[in-house]
């Protein structure tokens, strides 16, 4: 699915991705790890194109498709889809408004008729029961007046409803009690399938003890320097990142 070979990429003139090599399959969960200032959160910001961060070598595709060449509207109807770390509000915006907008934008990029209002408002309930949400919050300004958890909760009910076929989770766990880590994890776990992948940038091993990953990577000044399965998580944990250095 997800592609990346030597991944060059800095913000104004300053190199932070050295070289990344990364692939994602269809139906795996991979957890990026490292330090502050490793570089996660500029990966996770150039796989959704965000234009303040440049490519300055290397390829990345999603299904064969170059997903440089891209604008950050094209790879979201394409299916990558970004929960940020601090998602921001919009008064006067409800929920439900937001997801229907982003649904239709989505469908006509693809050639598609918007989805029937009685389809969308299904929909809508299905997901929102799938993951708990309590009714009147879809009513309510999207993120405004939202605690941490409500907002990464409703994160992933975004992430519910377009249905990408690759997620990034930028630290989804920052912030997050433990009723709404597991809360989010359990979102998380019911959306994965075969045909759909999630990729996790965090910290902490704490959010793998709910979202189990097939592979950890260890990313260390700006490149992946070290990768395992969910054991290296926990000796992460025990020892540190100063290690493997």
């Amino acid at each position: 699915m997800l592609k990346i070979k030597d991944l060059h990429a800095g913000v104004e003139g300053k190199e932070i991705l050295k070289g990344i090599n990364l692939e994602i399959k269809s139906g795996e969960i991979h957890a990026i790890m490292g330090p502050n200032g490793s570089g996660k959160t500029t990966l996770s910001s150039v796989i959704a194109g965000r234009e303040d961060f440049e490519v300055t070598e290397g390829s990345m595709t999603l299904d064969g498709e170059n997903l440089m060449e891209l604008e950050p509207d094209e790879r979201a109807h394409k299916g990558v889809f970004m929960s940020f770390q601090h998602p921001i509000a919009i008064p006067g915006v409800t929920t439900t408004n937001f997801i229907k907008t982003a649904i239709n934008a989505k469908r006509k990029a693809l050639g598609f008729d918007e989805m029937p209002a009685a389809e969308m408002l299904k929909k809508i309930r299905e997901k929102a029961e799938l993951l708990g949400l309590d009714r009147s919050f879809l009513s309510r300004s999207l993120n405004d007046g939202f605690s941490g958890g409500e907002k990464k909760r409703n994160e992933i009910f975004q992430m519910a409803m377009l249905e990408p076929k690759l997620a990034i989770l930028d630290e989804t766990d920052s912030g997050l009690d433990i009723d709404a880590l597991k809360t989010v994890a359990n979102g998380v776990n019911t959306l994965k399938t075969k045909d759909n992948a999630i990729l996790v940038i965090t910290h902490y091993q704490r959010l793998l003890d709910y979202i189990i990953p097939d592979y950890v990577h260890v990313l260390s000044d700006g490149k992946i320097v070290k990768t395992g399965g969910k054991e290296l998580a926990l000796e992460l944990e025990e020892k540190g990142y100063e290690w493997i250095k």
